[in-house]
């Protein structure tokens, strides 16, 4: 069930949007129309930002459309947005958040190959210059699949790589974050994954000791695979340039009907003073309104 302030949120939003109404209505009794807000809502101390997984499957909402809703409900910026989405985020005060080194360092073919280690040279120092341009503050890097190498291998040839490409990084002020990912759930089809444990990745970055490469902190991957999310986050908070946050065990919701208290979390991170952007990269559930997913976790993280 949405909270009163997730509904009120919502309900402004569709005030301005009309094309909300009948999915909000669908979700919810009829109440009263609220007036919106004449400019979009900022509260909270987190910068909260989207992952495209929050719209689900064959959601209809046009680009401008999701714009507007996140704009309404008081999101910040967008990870990983399309060419369309980039070209209108400005007129909705978003920013990109993450983007990608195309061609170079995938989840498949990463950092632990050294045979692919000029090709990531070329295709990080592209998304460099373009997450400059576009005031990006973070490009997604895979350490990739181990395929039969051991961690301390695969540890040795992603420092060398990352040593590579960091003064170019620093140079431009763009963080360079790997992405943890997890080696558990066969669903996720990520099962031999080099960057499985965050103590691997925190020793990678301590190694390379660079103000700019950074670890991409997913909790949904850290609970799996190492719990005690909020002290390691604390712990290493200084090599943390971007959160995902999903629920656990699904990948659906932050709410309460998963095992990690995201109330508790989002307090968390802020008292620790971390000034990046945390991204939902949750799954709608099946058979549950999208729009008031995304606001009721939205307001989760308002703290």
């Amino acid at each position: 069930m949405a909270s009163g302030f997730s509904r009120r949120r919502l309900l402004a939003a569709a005030a301005a949007a009309p094309w909300l109404v009948n999915l909000a209505r669908a979700a919810e009794p009829a109440r009263p129309a609220e007036q919106p807000k004449a400019t979009p809502i900022r509260q909270g101390r987190l910068k909260q930002s989207v992952m495209s997984s929050v719209w689900g499957q064959g959601n209809p909402l046009t680009p401008k459309e999701r714009m507007e809703v996140l704009s309404r409900l008081g999101f910040a910026g967008v990870d990983l947005p399309g060419r369309e989405e980039l070209a209108i985020m400005p007129d909705y005060g978003l920013v990109p958040t993450l983007t990608v080194a195309n061609g170079g360092a995938t989840m498949q073919d990463g950092m632990v190959r050294k045979e692919l280690h000029s090709k990531i040279f070329d295709s990080v120092h592209a998304a460099v210059d373009s997450a400059a341009a576009m005031h990006c503050p973070n490009i997604c890097l895979f350490p990739g699949e181990r395929r039969g190498m051991s961690h301390e291998e695969g540890a040795a040839n992603t420092v060398e790589i990352l040593k590579r490409v960091a003064p170019y990084a620093e140079e431009k002020g763009v963080n360079l974050c790997m992405e943890i990912t997890n080696s558990k759930v066969v669903a996720d089809r990520r099962t031999d994954q080099m960057f499985n444990d965050i103590n691997w990745g925190i020793q990678v970055c301590r190694t390379v000791k660079s103000s700019r490469v950074k670890i991409l902190y997913d909790f949904y991957h850290v609970q799996i695979m190492n719990g005690d999310v909020v002290r390691t986050l604390k712990d290493n908070l200084d090599i943390c340039s971007h959160i995902h946050v999903a629920g656990v065990p699904t990948r659906c919701e932050i709410d309460d009907t998963q095992e990690l208290n995201y109330h508790y979390i989002a307090r968390e991170i802020a008292n620790m003073g971390y000034q990046g952007y945390v991204a939902h990269e949750w799954r709608p559930t099946a058979g549950r309104n999208q729009l008031l997913s995304l606001a009721t976790c939205f307001d989760i993280l308002v703290v």
